[in-house]
């Protein structure tokens, strides 16, 4: 009992008020006298809690002497909430980007190896339409279930595979190197795109960026997809590719890269 008096307290509900509405459930109509006696609290505090569930149309007042009260339904209470809360929470969503006119969605750093792991399962569990992620073959391993559950739940999943390891649903590319990227990054990298809406990011095994920013989100959605792009071509024309670029591109990649310096996949 003390449990409902908390949930109906999280609606907004004193606790005189949920002792007095559950009392009533047991017995009704009933006088405040009675209400006092069934729900254990002091007469005083009894009519002023019927008082206000009255204003509030929550218990019904009779016109006897002496007046009875009897509750509304509990379907009827709990869908009162739900179109309450429900309306609250489509208000906010469309009133409160406008308070700041110039509103920017932020990045959030999420940091240690267990909180990225638990993010990446969140993130994965709430797509609806498509997952795009590049991940490591030691990570992998960690989220392949609600992968593989998202794609059950007819979500496009299309992987970027670091390490060689294979799966049985998606679209899946391998992607070779795993190991000196690993090597310059400094650690195993991952990208997480959902939905086209929420994005992902980072040094798994340090920190990882996540946002719902769309401008990050369509900048990280086109390093992903023509990541996807170099890998498809170079499955279907490996020789070709290593006749004008060499192995593992190697002339294409100095051709672009040769002045910075800068080693990247």
């Amino acid at each position: 009992m003390d449990n409902i008096v908390e949930k109906l307290k999280a609606l907004g509900f004193n606790s005189y008020e949920a002792k007095v509405y559950i009392a009533l459930l047991k017995k009704y109509p009933a006088t405040g006298y009675e209400v006092s006696q069934m729900a254990d609290i002091p007469q005083s505090r009894a009519y002023d809690a019927l008082k206000s569930l009255a204003s509030d149309k929550i218990v019904i007042a009779s016109d006897d002497k002496p007046q009875k009260y009897s509750p509304i339904a509990p379907k009827e209470l709990t869908q009162r909430f739900k179109r309450k809360i429900n309306s609250t929470i489509e208000y906010l969503e469309k009133k409160l980007p406008d308070v700041k006119e110039d509103y920017n969605e932020p990045l959030h750093t999420i940091s240690g190896y267990e909180n990225v792991l638990e993010k990446l399962k969140e993130i994965i569990k709430n797509s609806k339409k498509s997952i795009y992620i590049e991940i490591w073959k030691e990570d992998f391993k960690h989220v392949e279930k609600e992968l593989r559950a998202a794609y059950d739940r007819e979500v496009d999943v299309k992987i970027v595979a670091f390490g060689e390891f294979m799966t049985n649903f998606g679209l899946v590319y391998q992607h070779a190197g795993a190991r000196e990227i690993e090597h310059t990054a400094g650690s195993r990298l991952v990208y997480l795109l959902s939905d086209i809406q929420e994005a992902m990011f980072g040094k798994i095994e340090q920190n990882v960026t996540w946002t719902k920013n769309i401008d990050v989100i369509y900048l990280l959605l086109n390093f992903v997809v023509h990541d996807m792009y170099l890998l498809d071509v170079g499955q279907n024309f490996p020789e070709q590719l290593k006749y004008f670029y060499g192995a593992g591109m190697k002339n294409l990649k100095n051709k672009i890269l040769s002045r910075d310096g800068v080693n990247i996949h």
